[in-house]
Parts: C-alpha cells; sequence; structure tokens
C-alpha cells in the first residue's frame, strides 16, 4: 500500500502514530486526538514548519497508528512506546543512574525488598533514595521493627515451625498457623506503605492510638512493639533532607538547558518533606528548543513508569497536555491532581530552587564539555606522564551477576567528547563464575587482536574501570600481543585513584574539583553504564531462551521462578532436589538434577574454555 493510500484511510478516532524512515527504523512516535487529521498536517505545505519538523518530514518514508479509545489513553501509550523505541525526535528521558528503590511485592504475605529496576509487575515501588545507603538502612528498619518476612517460599500457613526469623522477632510468622493472621500482616504491610509514601505524620497517630489501646488492655508487649516502630518513624524522618512550609505531597520539576543538552531535576515532597531527588540528562535535544513541548514530552514518560501520583505536579512551564496529564494521574490517584506553573509566593520560590539544583547538576555533568577538549588532554597527557597527548581513550568495564552473563563493554572519548558510534560491546566466552580478572584480559585482548589483524589504529590510552587486579589483567593482555608499550591506567572506584601500569605503586590522586578527574570520571561511568545496559538485554534474552525450556515440565512460571530464587542457570544445575522441591514439585526437580547429571557427563567430552588464542570475533 502506498503513503497516499494508507493517508486515505487513516481513521478519525485517537490513538498514535509512528513515523518511519527508509529503513523502516521508528524516528517519531506522536499522539493525537484525530489521527487523520493529525498525520495528515505532516504531509501538507512544510512552510510553517520549524526546522526540526522539516527535517523529520523529509525522512519520513513509511507510518504506523495504533487506535484508542480516548485521548487520556493514547497518551499513556505514546509514553511507553518512546521508552521502547527512543525515536530520535522524540525527547528521550533517561535516568542518569539507577537509584535504588523499595518494593512493596505483588503476592500474598508481601515482602518489601531493594530494587534498582521498576517493572510493570503490580508491585508498589518507593524511592528513590538518596544516598543509597539510606535505601539499606530503611529496609533495615523495616524487617526488624514492622516485621515482613524476608523469604522466599510459598506461604500457607501449613509448615509445622517457624524459621530463625521469627525466634529473633524479625518476621511475623505468617507461614505457620496461629503465629499471626492474615490481617495482622496486612495491618503490618498497610504501616510500611504508609512509611514509604511519606504520611509519617498519620501514620505515628494511627500506632499512638493503637499503643495507647494496647497498653489499656494489658497488652504490654504489643505496646511496646508499637512504641518501638513510633522511634523508627522518627528515625527516618530525620534522615530525610529537607522540610518545607507545605503539607501537600507535590512533585516539583525544574531544568536547566544550553544547546543540545540539558538537566531535569525532580524534588519528591512529601508529608511537607522532601524525601528524594531524581535526575535526567539529555545530550542532543534539537533546535529549536520549545520549554512547553519538552516538558510535555518528558513529565509523561515519567508518570508512565510509576504506580504514585501525588496531589500536586509544579513546573516552570505550561504545556500542551497539562489537562489531559491531570487526567490521567487523576485516575491513577483516584481523585484530582492538579498541575500548576506557579508566578509567585512560596510554590514559586520552590520551583526556582529546584531549577538552581538543575542549572548546579548540569554543570556538573556537562563543565567538562564546555572545558577546551585539547587543553584537557593536554593537562592529561601532564598528569599521566605520557610521551604524547591522549586524543583517543578506549576505557573497559566488566558486568555479570553472581558471575552469571558476563559482559564487557568499551567506550571512546575522543578530545573530550564521548563517541557513541564507536562503542564495543563483548560477551565473556572463556571466563566461567566470577573472575572480573580473567573476563576484563579477555576483552582487552580480543579488543586489540583485532585492531591487529585489521590494520586499525590503535588508541592513545587504555582506560580500566577497577583497581591494580584489572589494571594487571588489562596489561597481561596487551604482553600476549606485544602491545606493552601502549600506556594503560585504571580508575578505582571507591578512592578514585589512577593506577598507571608500571607505576602501581605510586597512584595519581586528583583534586576532587578538578577538571580531569572529571573527564576520567565520565568516561568511566559511561564504560559502567554501557557495560550494565548490556548485561540486563543479556539477561532478558537469557530468560526467554534458556537451557531450561529443555527440560520437560518446566514452563514459562517455573522458569521465572527458578531463575529468580537461584539467580543463574548455573545455581539451578548445581541445586540438589531437595533444593529445588519448593519451586517445582519433587518429580520435575528429579528430571532437572538427571538433566544436568547427563549434561556433566557429555562435557567431560568437550575442550572447553578454547586453548588461546582468544577468539577474535566480538
Amino acid at each position: 500500500m502506498t503513503l497516499d493510500e494508507k493517508l486515505r484511510i487513516l481513521p478519525t478516532m485517537p490513538g498514535c502514530y509512528l513515523h518511519k524512515d527508509r529503513s523502516g527504523r521508528i524516528i517519531y512516535i506522536g499522539k493525537a486526538k484525530s489521527l487523520r487529521s493529525r498525520v495528515r498536517s505532516y504531509f501538507q505545505s512544510s512552510k510553517s514548519f520549524d526546522p526540526k519538523t522539516r527535517e523529520l518530514v523529509a525522512r519520513i518514508r513509511d507510518f504506523d497508528y495504533i487506535v484508542t479509545d480516548t485521548e487520556a489513553e493514547a497518551l499513556i501509550l505514546e509514553s511507553n512506546l518512546v521508552k521502547a523505541h527512543q525515536p530520535r525526535y522524540n525527547v528521550l528521558l533517561k535516568d542518569d543512574k539507577s537509584y535504588p528503590h523499595i518494593k512493596i511485592t505483588n503476592e500474598p504475605f508481601p515482602k518489601a525488598v531493594l530494587v534498582r529496576r521498576i517493572s510493570n509487575d503490580g508491585g508498589s515501588y518507593f524511592g528513590p533514595f538518596l544516598p543509597a545507603s539510606l535505601a539499606h538502612q530503611t529496609l533495615d528498619l523495616i524487617n526488624k521493627y514492622f516485621m515482613l518476612r524476608t523469604c522466599q517460599i510459598p506461604i500457607d500457613g501449613k509448615l509445622e515451625r517457624p524459621c530463625l526469623e521469627y525466634h529473633i522477632k524479625r518476621c511475623l510468622g505468617p507461614c505457620v498457623k496461629g503465629l499471626c493472621t492474615a490481617e495482622e500482616y496486612e495491618e503490618a504491610v498497610a504501616d510500611v506503605r504508609e512509611l514509604l509514601a511519606g504520611r509519617a505524620t498519620l501514620l505515628v497517630e494511627s500506632l499512638t492510638a493503637r499503643m495507647e489501646r494496647a497498653s489499656g488492655e494489658m497488652r504490654f508487649e504489643q505496646a511496646a512493639k508499637y512504641r518501638d516502630q513510633i522511634r523508627t518513624i522518627g528515625r527516618l524522618a530525620e534522615q530525610q533532607k529537607m522540610m518545607l512550609m507545605t503539607e501537600s505531597d507535590i512533585d516539583i520539576f525544574g531544568f536547566y538547558r544550553e544547546g543540545e543538552q540539558a538537566a531535569l531535576i525532580l524534588f519528591t515532597m512529601r508529608d511537607g518533606r522532601v524525601i528524594g531527588k531524581r535526575e535526567f540528562y539529555f545530550e542532543e535535544i534539537l533546535e529549536p528548543f520549545d520549554p512547553s513541548e519538552f516538558l510535555g514530552e518528558a513529565l509523561p514518560q515519567y508518570y508512565a513508569s510509576s504506580d504514585y501520583a501525588p496531589g500536586e505536579v509544579h513546573v516552570p512551564a505550561d504545556f500542551e497536555d497539562l489537562q489531559l496529564l491531570e487526567q490521567v494521574l487523576g485516575a491513577k490517584r483516584g481523585r484530582r491532581v492538579h498541575i500548576k506553573s506557579p508566578k509567585r509566593g512560596n510554590a514559586r520560590g520552590l520551583v526556582e530552587l529546584v531549577t538552581k539544583n538543575a542549572r548546579l547538576k548540569f554543570d556538573q555533568r556537562f563543565r567538562v564539555r564546555r572545558v577546551d577538549g585539547g587543553r584537557l588532554v593536554a593537562e592529561l597527557q601532564d598528569v599521566l606522564e605520557l610521551r604524547e597527548p591522549p586524543r583517543r581513550i578506549e576505557c573497559f568495564d566488566i558486568s555479570h551477576v553472581q558471575g552469571a552473563e558476563t559482559v564487557a563493554s568499551m567506550v571512546v572519548c575522543i578530545d573530550g567528547e564521548m563517541r557513541p558510534s564507536e562503542y564495543r560491546k563483548f560477551r565473556i566466552r572463556t571466563v566461567k563464575g566470577i573472575d572480573d580478572f580473567a573476563s576484563m584480559r579477555e576483552a582487552v585482548y580480543r579488543r586489540y587482536s583485532r585492531l591487529l589483524s585489521e590494520g586499525e589504529p590503535l588508541p592513545s590510552l587504555v582506560m580500566i574501570d577497577g583497581g591494580k587486579g584489572q589494571l594487571s589483567a588489562a596489561g597481561r593482555a596487551l604482553r600476549a600481543l606485544e602491545l606493552e608499550a601502549l600506556p594503560v591506567v585504571a580508575l578505582a572506584k571507591r578512592e578514585e585513584t589512577l593506577f598507571v601500569k608500571g607505576h602501581e605503586d605510586e597512584p595519581v590522586n586528583l583534586p576532587a574539583r578538578s577538571p580531569i578527574l572529571h573527564l576520567v570520571q565520565r568516561i568511566r561511568d559511561e564504560a559502567h553504564r554501557f557495560a550494565v545496559t548490556y548485561h540486563r538485554k543479556r539477561r532478558e534474552i537469557r530468560d526467554r531462551e534458556s537451557e531450561l525450556d529443555a527440560i520437560p515440565g518446566i514452563g514459562p512460571k517455573r522458569k521465572e521462578s527458578l531463575l529468580r530464587n537461584f539467580g543463574s542457570v548455573e545455581r539451578v544445575s548445581k541445586a540438589s532436589i531437595a533444593e529445588l522441591k519448593p519451586f517445582v514439585g519433587i518429580q520435575t526437580a528429579e528430571l532437572i538434577v538427571e538433566y544436568f547429571r547427563q549434561k556433566a557427563e557429555g562435557d567431560r567430552f568437550t575442550d572447553w574454555p578454547p586453548p588461546e588464542p582468544i577468539d577474535l570475533d566480538y
């Protein structure tokens, strides 16, 4: 079907449209109240379009669309599609860091667990927590004083006796009938939800009333428990950052932009207290920049991934879909949500405060880029005592979870600028289990053996995310390739100390405000981000295409349960029948053990890992 034919049959219903280029790649996603009038407008006279839209229209070769019942549904769908496809001409909301959240699981007798990734799994997520240590402290206090369970077993009340957690008073014991009713456990879960949502005042009032009632009924042990919970809430309140004069739950946004770069900051205020902060950075914003369009694309993406909607949202400027987003958030919250662009008073002061923070974060993030790249490279040469300026820096990092799906990343920085088009990623092939040093050695060896075989130029400097061990591993790989003269430096995370190959006993310590330190930190952090992103993709592929699929009786739910509880197929393969039984039953557990026993016998005759030289393919 031709483009003109598709335009003629467009429906007048609301929905989302997806513009594609000549290769079929999605380059822009939008929503419309009427798909026919909105999509057709792109193919009319382009004289009134701004430069960015003219460039977009020039690249459109095809489009697709999805019909929805309402414009509000189209707004939600648009946000989800943009996050999934990341089209070039949309504003893309990306977290700068993976901040910890506390999740209340969606299951009978829920647990409170620490997570760094929000999923659409029915659980309730609270956070982010800054600093990350606050999340661990909060979770520890929740488990200690509210005594939610931490085990992985199904709860049916049929166990004969509780575990040690119950005896040391860190679990209510719902696994044994008579120790804890479902109502008592749900009360504890509701209290934790109130606490994590920031409604501390109401929770303290409720707990105080329960404490006084228990004391009046001579249930002194229960009253003491409520007293400890009240003290816990006080301790958490002291750890939270700021107190401002308002009682509403408010999300406050502010941003700062220069050229193609911008920083968007969110302060989350609950019960009158700023309890969290979130940072988003943008590096390829297309001109012309429109604050209203920017906010109108960024905010729906943020709230599409959040289960919670505040009572108010304060923004520095109005945007086109403000009322539509109010409708979506109101449906999520269950009552009216107000999105405001305050012009005066205390509310305006709060927005200006967040905007000021956005300016500071912008400086911290992009300060290095505004400094002359050539001067920074020259200064780095002097600091590391290199023979030539390190104009091209290649940085490596390793990512895995307990040795499973180990991958490596390599990012490239040229004259102080990151070059994403030259990034590379590696699946580690010759290393089993947890061995970061051997994994680093393989990645470095494969990278530079390939450059040598193809006659490509070598970098000016090799950088490693790690300490002396990773530095030594990279050095051994280069020595095997007779590239000992290639300079290598490692940046240790905690101390932020630079170790130079050949001078490991004389580490380089740069001032905290040094632009050179900021440069190497940014390169290191980018390598870490790229490695983690690739590792997550590999884990998703592993979960979809698991070796467990070959075992009779293992379906998607059982496979998910096994991987969630054991962490990897390798750990499942080493588990006993008794360890597997709670998750799959006795018959399937026996099948799993027998399958991996036969596989192990067959593997005795295979040559693994392969001998060196290491495979040069990526």
